[in-house]
């Protein structure tokens, strides 16, 4: 199976995630952010993640590539899930997208080598958000809005290896917004949050994107 995807994407990283955990190998293709055109070749429109199955099929929307990953073998996903952690996801994406988006492009990451790659998101994402260095400057402000939402997980974790427990697909909806929330520099994880972040990221086997 191959991945098409961006690094710094959290959505993609749902994906990644899962196929570590069942320590299946994907081979991964990191495109520029601007090259929509591989997109639509493959799928018709501009949209990350898209995996080709083996069979040169492609999918889109991540927790059906997900839950295609976990069906091969044992499944691994099999906790329960909770409401409360599916609307924590959801409050949690929206706040920390004014920290983590103006940063992305400051990570060196492979989607962003060339200028016209990171012109073009820098526009695109300008279109929702606005100026990127007008957000940094409220990073303080955006952080103290986002840790009510770590301070409710916080609560909620049961233990650093599962946030239910027993691992299922809560866990993909919460890694990888704080992989994601992690590059704000500054951002300091309540304790069981860090415990829980560093764990998974260890079990995974996967380094976090740099702060800044």
């Amino acid at each position: 199976m191959r991945l098409y995807l961006w690094e710094h994407c959290w959505i993609c990283f749902r994906v990644r995630m899962a196929a570590a955990l069942k320590r299946l190998h994907l081979q991964e293709t990191v495109l520029l952010e601007d090259d929509s055109q591989t997109m639509i070749k493959l799928v018709g429109k501009r949209v990350v993640p898209i995996l080709v199955k083996d069979d040169g099929r492609p999918m889109l929307e991540s927790m059906d590539m997900v839950a295609h990953i976990d069906a091969i073998g044992e499944p691994i996903l099999v906790g329960g899930q909770r409401a409360e952690l599916a609307e924590w996801a959801s409050a949690t994406a929206d706040k920390s997208a004014p920290l983590t988006w103006p940063r992305y492009p400051l990570l060196g990451l492979p989607e962003f080598s060339t200028i016209s790659a990171i012109d073009h998101y820098i526009v695109r994402k300008r279109q929702k958000l606005g100026d990127f260095v007008e957000l940094r400057a409220k990073t303080r402000e955006q952080i103290d809005a986002l840790m009510p939402e770590l301070e409710t997980l916080d609560r909620l974790i049961e233990s650093p290896t599962a946030v239910n427990g027993t691992l299922s697909l809560d866990d993909i909806r919460v890694l990888p917004l704080l992989r994601a929330a992690a590059v704000v520099k500054g951002l300091r994880f309540p304790q069981k949050v860090r415990d829980y972040f560093e764990t998974m990221m260890a079990q995974i086997d996967y380094q976090p994107l740099p702060a800044v």
